[in-house]
């Protein structure tokens, strides 16, 4: 195992995911002071920002100056919903190059009081044509085309079903139905039937963009959270056991002649990751992947090492991916993107559950639950993307 140099001591999620009269800056403060104090920390250690720039933060700039603190390092890395993966392997390098000791994490979204079509939306064809969209724009592309493009391919390519898909929505329906959090969410976004599904559900439920269905798409909430890191020192005084960063990987991915859009930018930060904390995907236990859509979390399984390329069919077959299951990691024991929020970009909360599982907090509890794996996913899948994997130990 690696030399253990930081660690996640402090963990908040919003609860809500719609927050009428609440600005994005407002749940972004909210949880940063919560996670401080999950910690035992204050503002005052604060001595190192990471911030994607989303909502009203104003970047590490002006979140710094909203808090009234003063911090060494300031990262405002922003590739999507990868963001805070890619924050989290920075805090751990900067913690463990000495340059600080208390990394601030954080994120606020009012995407569904805004009513944002964050998948459905987006439709190119709007503004100016630049080098990036000029060969698209005429076409009128949604972003949850490009997913279902990806998924068609992976179909013809491999033999996967809409079936096979299916059940990766049918796992994280059930972590989400022991989530009050995640009930209400669906209660309050007006889900209909809110209960556990099966498989026939997802394929009964409406396509949205062929051959994605509608329970195959994340949803669109408020929400935010925050992470605190530290340095091995200040561990000793937090209150909570430490959850440790033992290993990362960053990547990002584009289209070009003669690639494969079904592989994603997982298959090169992954290895490293795995390599660096020194265990195999056989190992973990909690497998938090970002689940824009059914397809992003298989092609990422398949990237990270859990199966073969153009496997995931029978990999599904054995493996529920269920917290009480007695073989490979439980999936999004939080409830995912696809049933318990996702506010535009999810991957703080890839961190956050993946905390509580390893301190033995889970609405879905894992018995066994020492090592997960966070993966973050940013941009768009069989396109332009970003990924970053994170390996987290218990103490």
């Amino acid at each position: 195992m690696p030399d253990r140099q930081a660690a996640i001591v402090g963990i908040h999620e919003y609860p809500l995911r719609m927050a009428p009269g609440r600005s994005a800056m407002q749940i972004k403060v909210e949880s940063i002071r919560a996670a401080l104090d999950d910690a035992g920390l204050s503002l005052s250690d604060v001595d190192a920002i990471y911030d994607a720039s989303e909502g009203e933060g104003g970047a590490g700039l002006g979140l710094s100056a909203y808090l009234g603190i003063h911090p060494q390092v300031i990262d405002t890395t922003a590739v999507g919903g990868s963001s805070y993966e890619f924050h989290a392997a920075h805090a751990a390098r900067d913690i463990a190059a000495g340059r600080a000791k208390v990394a601030l994490l954080s994120y606020g979204s009012i995407a569904a009081s805004y009513r944002r079509p964050i998948g459905t939306g987006n439709v190119t064809g709007a503004g100016m044509p630049t080098w990036q969209t000029n060969m698209e724009d005429p076409y009128g592309m949604t972003l949850i085309a490009g997913y279902a493009m990806v998924a068609h391919r992976h179909m013809h390519q491999y033999g996967t079903r809409s079936e096979d898909l299916a059940k990766i929505s049918v796992a994280t329906r059930a972590h989400a139905m022991r989530n009050p959090q995640a009930v209400q969410a669906m209660n309050d976004l007006a889900f209909m039937d809110i209960r556990d599904i099966t498989v026939e559900d997802v394929l009964d439920s409406r396509i949205i963009a062929d051959p994605l269905h509608l329970l195959e798409c994340c949803m669109v909430s408020d929400g935010g959270g925050a992470v605190v890191i530290a340095s091995k020192d200040v561990v000793q005084d937090t209150k909570k056991k430490p959850v440790w960063i033992l290993g990362t990987g960053e990547a990002t991915k584009y289209r070009e002649n003669g690639g494969d859009i079904t592989t994603s930018a997982g298959a090169q930060s992954g290895p490293p990751a795995f390599a660096m904390a020194g265990v195999r995907p056989d190992e973990i236990d909690i497998a938090m992947i970002y689940d824009s859509f059914t397809i992003t979390v298989a092609t990422i399984l398949e990237d990270l090492g859990f199966c073969k390329k153009g496997e995931i069919k029978d990999y599904l077959a054995n493996n529920s991916l269920r917290f009480d299951a007695s073989s490979g990691p439980a999936l999004n024991t939080d409830g995912g993107g696809l049933s318990s929020n996702h506010p535009g970009m999810r991957g703080i909360f890839l961190l956050t559950e993946a905390a509580r599982q390893l301190r033995g907090e889970s609405t879905s509890q894992r018995a066994k639950a020492d090592l997960a794996v966070a993966h973050g996913n940013g941009g768009q899948l069989g396109g332009t993307h970003a990924a970053a994997t994170i390996i987290l130990g218990k103490d």
